[in-house]
């Protein structure tokens, strides 16, 4: 199925072309502004920014609306342009007009967030929604059952306006027939933008003021005010919105101690923007209407979003996901792993539906529909999502499986040593009274422990000092890398630390780039079993479907869905007979019931 290409569908080869060429020559154009951005003391860069961006824009209304006054921005700015940056933010307004409208806008509302200094794009969560995004995350929602011609709709972090401008567009074509004024007075009505950043709101404002100036001219009337300025988290929710719909921002937030009350119950250890956002959607949508984010994967999976998932779960479970693919390059600021999720307000936890969103350009996306997965009977654990058509059947086969490392007999540790906090006393050769210094090097690839610090900076020995006991391991237990990528021909990568290699040197140090999975008392699968189901494909395919990072965190490891440990005996066999990889995969595959 093909998104956006509506441009492709009614316009000439030769158009194409032409509009091909001139996006070109706006991203070139972009790539200059960023660097004219880089030349201003990082103080004055916010405010050149705000005024590079609205000269842009005002240059691109007088173009494609020069009836139009926008109205003025929300907050002055202190300083001016020189001219050598007026010159520019002007052209790139008038050549931005060679693009479709609404892609003009879009061109140029993400200008002021692709100038900010670094610090400030991440304490606002100012980045770029990519329109073939929010073009199907307003697909998604009608499929949720948004009627765009009587829907109330919010975007609570409204950035540059990406989701309120489409959000318009479709109200506004589905009231099509309608008298000017009474299309006006609706989107005034039913569409709202909350924007803590005054300057990036001001821009969306005059966004929808150039794409509603033929309205305004037929009818003699101003666009409404969409947007307000304001700090999201201090207002007062009204559950009265159909579709709360946006990008809300990621990152670790410092909250104030009534914020932190009023917010607790999606929170679990450092509050995170986005699980806070989440949970503000879910106080302004009404009973039965829809939340559309996008969403970091790690939502999923990660610690951090127990409560998150909870809360989700009990108040609006999900309706549906889209994974997102992106081309390399297709977009100028990295998307971390990212998916589109839509959650129902007061439905029931039902099997959710599973999409792929393969994102050609910023533009264009191909939509496959996957199968339905469900979530967890602990809400807060990881939800199990296929990442590939093929994780369907495996995540249906692991629902039935209830054992984790726990019920073996291991609980699963992040090694000790932060090296960078002990270099005194790390050593280049061994001797009495020091210890083997054990790093991620050590895990081979192909899942064996060979004892090496080959990396720089990495000593191969460890003076322990008084107190320092709690760092030395003296019990065999099985290593794990912590950072892989989902672009690696694993993510789980293990090796055995053998009981006798410690035995030699008396204890080893684990430095922290490395997970632990060790035996509690006395238990009930060996290690080495526990190596070869970690380096297994199929236990590797089952960790792809929870992680939704580079991080190979403990809670992942120790949510894996695992056969009962009696079900390991044939595996022991084969370990203790010294069988081939491949004759362990096929036995554990025959486990999870998934076939060659």
């Amino acid at each position: 199925m093909k998104l956006s290409a509506r441009l492709k569908k009614t316009a000439s080869p030769e158009t194409v072309v032409a509009l091909d060429a001139k996006r070109i020559e706006l991203s070139r154009a972009r790539v200059i502004a960023r660097a004219w951005s880089k030349t201003i003391a990082e103080g004055r860069r916010t405010a050149q920014a705000a005024l590079f961006s609205r000269a842009a824009i005002q240059a691109f209304a007088a173009e494609v609306a020069p009836a139009l006054t926008l109205s003025p921005p929300f907050v002055s700015v202190r300083g001016k342009l020189d001219a050598t940056a007026r010159q520019l933010a002007a052209s790139i307004g008038r050549e931005a007009t060679a693009l479709p409208l609404m892609e003009g806008c879009y061109f140029l509302t993400s200008l002021y967030t692709t100038l900010l200094p670094g610090k400030d794009r991440s304490a606002l969560g100012a980045f770029y929604t990519p329109p073939a995004l929010a073009q199907r995350l307003l697909d998604l929602a009608v499929e949720g059952g948004v009627d765009w011609s009587t829907a109330r709709v919010l975007d609570p972090a409204s950035g540059g306006g990406a989701f309120l401008l489409e959000a318009a567009m479709r109200i506004r074509g589905a009231l099509e027939g309608s008298e000017a004024a009474f299309i006006l007075a609706q989107l005034g009505t039913r569409l709202s933008g909350l924007e803590l950043d005054p300057h990036a709101a001001a821009l969306s404002q005059a966004a929808l003021e150039i794409l509603l100036s033929d309205l305004s001219a037929a009818s003699g009337r101003p666009a409404p005010i969409c947007v307000k300025v304001c700090d999201t988290l201090e207002e007062t929710p009204v559950a009265q919105f159909d579709l709360v719909v946006g990008n809300p921002p990621y990152g670790r937030v410092t909250l104030t101690a009534a914020q932190r009350a009023r917010y607790a119950r999606g929170l679990y250890g450092h509050a995170n923007l986005y699980g806070v956002f989440t949970d503000i959607a879910l106080r302004w949508a009404r009973p039965g209407g829809v939340i559309a984010y996008l969403t970091p994967t790690s939502v999923l999976g990660g610690q951090y979003y127990t409560a998150l998932r909870r809360l989700l779960a009990a108040e609006a479970p999900p309706v549906a996901i889209d994974f997102v693919h992106a081309r390399r390059g297709v977009f100028e600021d990295v998307l971390q792993e990212t998916l589109l999720a839509l959650y129902r307000k007061g439905g029931k936890p039902e099997r959710f539906q599973v999409h792929y969103l393969n994102v050609e350009n910023e533009r264009e996306a191909r939509l496959t529909k996957n199968g339905k997965v469900g979530l967890p009977d602990d809400a807060g654990a990881p939800w199990l999502a296929p990442r590939e058509p093929a994780h369907v059947a495996l995540i249906k086969a692991t629902e039935g499986m209830s054992a984790r490392f726990s019920d073996w007999g291991y609980g699963v540790s992040t090694g000790p040593l932060v090296w960078n906090r002990f270099k005194p006393q790390m050593r280049g050769r061994a001797a009495r009274g020091l210890h083997p210094l054990i790093w991620a090097e050590a895990v081979t690839a192909d899942g064996r422990f060979i004892f090496r610090a080959d990396k720089k900076n990495h000593a191969p020995y460890f003076k322990t000092e008084a107190g320092d006991d709690w760092l030395v391991v003296d019990r065999g237990c099985v290593l794990v890398q912590r950072t892989t990528a989902k672009e690696q021909l694993r993510r789980l990568i293990a090796a055995e630390l053998p009981q006798s290699f410690i035995d030699i040197h008396g204890g080893v140090v684990v430095e922290n780039h490395l997970n632990m999975v060790r035996a509690v008392g006395k238990p009930n699968v060996s290690p080495a079993v526990v190596a070869a189901i970690l380096n297994s494909n199929v236990v590797d395919q089952v960790f792809r479907c929870i992680s939704g990072s580079v991080a190979v965190s403990a809670f992942e490891l120790e949510s894996i869905p695992l056969p009962p440990a009696a079900a390991m005996a044939p595996i022991e066999r084969l370990i203790a007979k010294g069988a081939t990889r491949a004759a362990v995969e096929e036995a554990l595959r025959s486990l999870y019931d998934v076939k060659s």
